[in-house]
């Protein structure tokens, strides 16, 4: 008995140290993956500040020079100094944060709407707004152009403002996906107090969202700091421009080298602020779209 025992024993303490093994190697090769995954990712992004801090020389160079032997800092205030960047980041700056407001609260509330409300046919409209994702943008670029062409809104930031605040139908989805983990006691209890809909929506729904609405924030701030295409077509006067049409300008130039060291100045901080607004709301930003992916 003594020897089966110790058998036992010995082919148990095996099979974990295989199975330890294992997960070892499993979590060695995951690393490694990841690891290869960050470096391809984060080349464009040295290539972008190396290149930042070559002379113009230098980025014409072939084979390609990767570490500049003089680092030119100096191409830093001459990239912001050559074009009017403080309108253009003004511009931004004005575009973004508007229709970030919009898209924070028009999504918010009409995701309450489809989580919460009950009545005939709910189902079938949310299906009809999932639907409009499928609708591809060059499709709805002219009949934009002309609706907005005949408001007389062309070359104003009216285009790029007005339709983010009627919803976006992916940022609904995200958000009525966090609302839909949040447990219905707590909506049944408000109403036992006297609460009607808009007072269970701002004083239980809002404050248990907030991971979810940053991530709508960040979405949304993002995609319109830097969007490039509708600013390009309702745009035209250079005092209206956004940061990306400013950028667009270096290669521009007719007759003219592109100055590319201080386009990927320009280009560098042009992105720190969407870099700055992950890292601080990153906790946030995760949880929200984790969240968010529990329960359809």
């Amino acid at each position: 008995m003594d020897s089966r025992s110790d058998a036992s024993i010995r082919l148990l303490e095996a099979a974990q140290q295989g199975k330890t093994g294992r997960k070892f190697i499993g979590k060695a090769v995951a690393l490694l993956v990841m690891s290869i995954g960050a470096l391809c990712f984060l080349a464009p992004v040295f290539w972008m500040l190396s290149t930042s801090l070559k002379t113009l020389n230098q980025t014409l160079a072939f084979p390609p020079v990767w570490i500049p032997t003089t680092l030119q800092f100096k191409n830093y205030p001459d990239a912001l100094t050559s074009l009017p960047f403080g309108t253009f980041a003004r511009n931004s700056a004005i575009v973004s944060l508007t229709i970030l407001v919009g898209e924070v609260v028009t999504n918010s509330f009409v995701a309450f709407g489809f989580a919460r409300l009950r009545g005939p046919g709910r189902r079938w409209l949310f299906i009809v707004l999932l639907s409009t994702m499928l609708i591809p943008f060059p499709v709805l670029v002219i009949p934009q152009y002309v609706l907005f062409k005949n408001l007389g809104w062309i070359d104003t930031f009216l285009p790029l403002i007005v339709p983010p605040w009627f919803g976006s139908a992916f940022l609904i989805f995200l958000v009525r996906q966090f609302y839909m983990t949040i447990p219905r006691e707590l909506d049944e209890a408000a109403e036992i107090d006297g609460c009607g809909y808009f007072s269970i929506y701002f004083r239980i729904i809002v404050p248990l969202s907030k991971p979810v609405l940053a991530s709508v924030a960040i979405f949304s701030f993002t995609y319109n700091w830097n969007d490039y295409l509708a600013p390009l077509i309702y745009l035209n006067s250079p005092d209206h421009f956004t940061l990306p049409l400013g950028l667009a300008s270096f290669i521009g130039r007719p007759g003219t080298v592109i100055p590319w060291h201080q386009l990927m100045a320009a280009s560098l901080v042009t992105v720190l602020p969407c870099v700055l607004l992950f890292f601080f709301a990153q906790r946030f930003f995760i949880q929200g779209i984790v969240v968010s992916g529990v329960k359809g």
